[in-house]
C-alpha cells in the first residue's frame, strides 16, 4: 500500500526555537547582527540615533501603576506573550522625529491591506517557529529533517508572500518603505534563492516517494512501489448501493499525533534506503541552510507586533464611538492641549459593560504650567489626572493616543504622587511618609518634567496642607515643569499665573449626582467642606437618606 513519508500536522501550544537549536524566545533574536544589509533599514521601531542606540527596559517605570498604564499595557500585550512586546513599552522615545517615524507607520497600518499582509505574515512567521520547536522535540533524525524543511519553506512563503503584498499596498512611511526595500533585495539575494530552490525541488522530491509495507508476523518488509491496484476505490463503488442518506457516524475518532515509534522510525529508515539521493539531498539542506532564519527579518517579525497589540487593542474602543489621533509632540514649547481624551484602563472596563465613557478637555498656554483640579469628591478628577499623564506616555511611545486631537510635550520623565496606605514597615507615619516621597520626586524633577500630584496631604489639619502645598507647589512652579494637582485646596488654583483651575461639576439640580465633566473655572471653595462633610456623612445625599419616611 502507498503511505505518505511524513504526519505533518500541527501542534499548539510550542514554545520557540531558533535555527534547530533548543528552544528560545523571540526576544533572543534581537541582538543577533543581520547578515544581510542591502537597504538602511534598522528597526522598524527605531530609527537613526535611536535605532543606533536603542534600549530595552525589562521593568516598569515606576509611576505605570498610579497612572493604570500597567493595566492598559497588559491588556495591550495579552495573548503576544511570546513577542515579549512590554519592555518596548516600558521604553519611551527622547526624539519627536522617533516619534514620528513610529505614527507614519502605525497610520500604514490603519490600510487594511497591509495589516492584512503583516498578519499573514505573522502566521507564517509563528507556524515557523512551532515547527522549529517540534523539530527538537522529536527522536529520529529524518523525522526532524522532515520538520526542519517544512519551517524552512513556510519562512521562505512568509518572505516571498510578505514582498509581494508590500509591493501591491500603498506605502508612506519612512519604515516600511525601508523595510520593504530590504526585504526586496533579500529575497532577490543568492542565498534567499538557493534557500527557496533548495526547499521546493526537496518537498517536491519527497512528494514523489512512494513505497509498500509488507507486514507478516513479526516482520515488516518496505519495498518500491509498484503500482498496485487501489482497491479502495473497488470497495467504496460496491458498497456505494447501500448509502441511506446522512447517519450517526459512530467511529471513534483517534487523534493524529505527531511524534513517531521506534517501528515508524525504522520503516522510514528503509524508506531512505530505497531512495538514497532523495535523503542525501535532506542531509544536505539540513547542513547548508541550518541557520536560514535572517536576524533582520526575525526582529522586524516581532518589532511590528507592537503597533498591531495596539490597534487590536483599541480596536474596540473605536467600535464603541470613542476617537483617536496622532498628537503633535513636541520637546520645546509647553502649550498642551487634548480634545476628547479619555482614561483608557477605566475605559476597558466600562466598554466591557456597554457603559457611557465620559471623555473630557484641556488646555494649557502662555505661561500655564500645572493644572489644579478641585471639586467633589467621586467627581473623576483623579481620573482626569491619570488621562493627563496616560495621554504623554503613550504619546512619547509614539501610539495614537485617546481623544480627537492633541499637541503634547515630550517630557524626560513622569514624576506621581499618589496617596498610599501606611506602610508599618517603614516606621513612618502617613504624613511623614508622603513628605519623604514627595521630596524624593522633586529631587528628580527637571524643567522637562511632568508632575503629577493627586490628593495628598489630607491626614493632617488644612493650616498644615495648606502650608505644605504651597511649598512644594513652588519648587514645581521654580523649575517651571509641566504637572496637574488634584486637591481640596483651593488656594493652589490661584497661587501664580502659572497655575490653572479646573473643577468637577455636579448635576445642578441634584448636588449629589456627578458629571464626571472637568471643566475650566475658578475654585467654589467647596471642596474641603465637602470632603468633611463625606467623611461625617453630612452631604445632601447622606441627609435626603436620613429625612426620608
Amino acid at each position: 500500500m502507498s503511505q505518505q513519508l511524513l504526519d505533518m500536522s500541527e501542534s499548539p501550544n510550542l514554545t520557540v526555537s531558533i535555527d534547530g537549536q533548543a528552544p528560545a524566545s523571540i526576544a533572543q533574536m534581537r541582538d543577533m547582527p543581520s547578515s544581510v544589509g542591502p537597504a538602511p533599514f534598522h528597526s522598524i521601531l527605531f530609527n537613526g540615533n535611536e535605532a543606533k542606540t536603542r534600549r530595552e527596559t525589562p521593568d516598569a517605570p515606576p509611576f505605570f501603576a498610579d497612572l493604570n498604564l500597567d493595566q492598559i499595557v497588559d491588556a495591550i500585550t495579552a495573548g503576544k506573550q511570546d513577542y515579549d512586546l512590554k519592555p518596548f513599552f516600558y521604553t519611551p522615545l527622547r526624539d519627536p522625529d522617533a516619534i514620528r517615524y513610529r505614527q507614519e507607520v502605525a497610520r500604514d497600518l490603519e490600510n487594511e491591506s497591509v495589516l492584512g499582509a503583516i498578519r499573514t505574515f505573522a502566521h507564517r512567521m509563528s507556524m515557523m517557529r512551532r515547527y522549529f520547536v517540534l523539530a527538537n522535540k522529536l527522536d529520529y533524525p529524518y523525522h526532524q529533517a522532515g520538520w526542519f524543511l517544512e519551517a524552512a519553506d513556510v519562512y521562505c512563503e512568509a518572505v516571498a508572500g510578505l514582498v509581494d503584498d508590500l509591493s501591491s499596498a500603498r506605502i508612506a512611511s519612512r519604515g516600511l518603505a525601508a523595510f520593504h526595500a530590504f526585504l526586496g533585495a533579500y529575497a532577490a539575494s543568492e542565498r534567499f534563492s538557493k534557500l527557496l530552490t533548495d526547499a521546493r525541488k526537496l518537498k517536491a522530491d519527497l512528494a514523489s516517494v512512494q513505497y509498500c509495507i509488507l507486514i507478516k508476523d513479526e516482520w515488516v518488509k518496505v519495498r518500491h512501489y509498484e503500482a498496485e491496484v487501489d482497491y479502495s476505490v473497488d470497495v467504496e463503488a460496491t458498497f456505494a448501493r447501500f448509502k441511506q442518506g446522512a447517519v450517526n457516524d459512530y467511529r471513534i475518532k483517534l487523534a493524529v499525533g505527531t511524534g513517531m515509534n521506534h517501528v515508524e522510525a525504522q520503516i522510514l529508515d528503509l524508506v531512505a534506503r530505497l531512495y538514497p539521493d532523495i535523503f542525501a539531498s535532506l542531509d544536505v539542506f539540513c547542513a547548508q541552510h541550518g541557520s536560514f532564519l535572517d536576524p533582520t527579518v526575525a526582529a522586524f517579525d516581532r518589532e511590528i507586533q507592537f503597533y498591531v497589540a495596539y490597534i487590536e487593542y483599541t480596536a474596540r474602543f473605536k467600535q464603541a464611538g470613542l476617537k483617536f489621533c496622532y498628537p503633535d509632540v513636541a520637546a520645546t514649547g509647553k502649550a498642551v492641549a487634548s480634545s476628547e481624551g479619555f482614561d483608557l484602563a477605566l475605559a476597558g472596563r466600562l466598554v466591557g459593560r456597554n457603559s457611557p465613557i465620559i471623555t473630557n478637555d484641556f488646555y494649557l498656554q502662555g505661561p500655564e504650567r500645572v493644572i489644579v483640579v478641585s471639586g467633589p469628591n467621586q467627581g473623576g478628577k483623579t481620573t482626569f489626572a491619570r488621562t493627563f499623564g496616560q495621554l504623554h506616555y503613550l504619546a512619547s511611545l509614539g501610539c495614537p493616543v485617546p481623544g480627537r486631537e492633541a499637541r503634547l510635550f515630550l517630557c524626560d520623565r513622569i514624576l506621581t504622587h499618589f496617596e498610599k496606605q501606611e506602610d508599618i514597615t517603614n516606621l513612618r507615619g502617613k504624613l511623614q511618609d508622603d513628605l519623604v516621597r514627595i521630596h524624593d520626586a522633586l529631587d528628580q524633577a527637571t524643567s522637562n518634567s511632568i508632575v503629577i500630584m493627586n490628593e495628598i496631604f489630607s491626614s493632617t489639619v488644612l493650616q498644615d496642607a495648606v502650608f505644605l502645598s504651597q511649598e512644594i507647589m513652588a519648587c514645581i512652579v521654580h523649575l517651571d515643569a509641566l504637572g496637574i494637582w488634584v486637591t481640596f485646596i483651593d488656594e493652589l488654583a490661584s497661587f501664580s499665573e502659572q497655575t490653572v483651575s479646573m473643577v468637577s461639576t455636579i448635576v445642578p439640580e441634584n448636588p449629589a449626582l456627578r458629571t464626571f465633566k472637568i471643566v475650566r473655572k475658578p475654585a467654589d471653595g467647596l471642596a474641603y467642606a465637602m470632603s468633611i462633610a463625606e467623611k461625617h456623612h453630612l452631604t445632601y445625599h447622606h441627609l435626603l437618606e436620613r429625612i426620608q419616611p
